[in-house]
């Protein structure tokens, strides 16, 4: 008796494998790196709001007693809330130096993967951002007045 021809193989070569690896290796090295810029523009956004607020309520205290310093504990008027150090959202909130009568500088300073990152306000609304060592590939600091939101210094 003659044997059967085999039935047609089931499954898949090595090579269809390979090739799906390859599709995917392909993916994830695009799809990896746009997602982290992703992540650290998604961190930045906190950041800025944090200033924002914080310089809104330098502005409201400045309205209020004709002067940017703080008032001391107990009082702790909206001066004092705004130059507090705070860490929130992956940024350290600060006034940096302390505010005087008739100037401010509000600092948010990266903190973990935002590590490098430097975004500053102060009493004219100059806004100053830097990307500092070590931040991710691509992030530059910009010449211009400005918060920095994108890769290559773009604001």
């Amino acid at each position: 008796m003659k044997p059967k021809a085999l039935d047609k193989a089931r499954g898949f070569t090595l090579i269809e494998i390979m090739i799906v690896v390859l599709i995917v290796g392909i993916l994830a090295a695009v799809a990896i790196p746009q997602y982290q810029d992703y992540v650290i523009r998604a961190r930045i956004l906190p950041a800025i709001q944090g200033l924002s607020s914080r310089q809104a309520q330098m502005e409201q205290c400045y309205q209020d007693n004709h002067t940017y310093a703080p008032d001391p504990p107990p009082t702790a008027g909206p001066c004092f809330r705004a130059c507090n150090t705070e860490v929130a959202d992956h940024f350290e909130f600060k006034c940096d130096p302390e505010p005087t009568a008739t100037t401010f500088t509000l600092t948010a300073t990266g903190q973990d993967m935002m590590n490098g990152f430097v975004y500053t306000v102060n009493q004219t609304d100059a806004r100053k951002s830097s990307v500092g060592s070590p931040a991710p590939s691509g992030w530059l600091s910009s010449e211009k007045s400005c918060w920095i939101t994108s890769k290559g210094g773009a604001c």
